[in-house]
């Protein structure tokens, strides 16, 4: 189950129209930057932009964690946007995105980085949990699916 701070309802975009892997990592950016009074989002989005060009977080089936390392938090925070059509992310499978969760975790929370990460990815690769995400038309359902166990 995820942590009640890690993501709230100002944190989650649902039925948005997004053209770009672009300005789908500044929506998130937007998310997360502007429920944080520390953080900016074009900070954040290049974090997330910088994380990218090391590899894409696309993990497949429409889904991408992207994630970031960022000195401004103390705590792991996340965001979500579900689009109304996926964008081209170069995820392995080419499958066009239209679930991403963002996470910017603290500079030292490696472990807790990798768990959660891995925990997401879990979620994420069942079929039903990404057809309920889908099929979700509040900001509200969505933050009640993410929060099942």
């Amino acid at each position: 189950m995820l942590s009640p701070d890690l993501i709230n309802e100002a944190r989650i975009g649902h039925g948005l129209e997004i053209s770009s892997k672009k300005r789908l990592l500044e929506t998130l950016a937007e998310l997360l930057a502007n429920d944080h009074p520390r953080l900016s989002t074009e900070a954040v989005f290049e974090r997330l932009l910088e994380r990218e060009r090391l590899g894409s977080t696309g993990l497949g089936h429409g889904v991408a964690l992207p994630h970031a390392r960022v000195k401004e938090v103390t705590q792991v925070l996340g965001a979500f946007v579900q689009t109304v059509h996926g964008v081209d992310y170069d995820a392995a499978d080419g499958e066009p995105v239209d679930l991403a969760f963002a996470l910017l975790v603290p500079e030292s929370a490696t472990e807790e980085h990798l768990h959660l990460l891995a925990h997401l990815a879990s979620r994420f690769s069942e079929p039903a949990t990404r057809t309920r995400l889908r099929e979700a038309r509040s900001s509200a359902a969505i933050l009640e699916l993410l929060k099942v166990p």
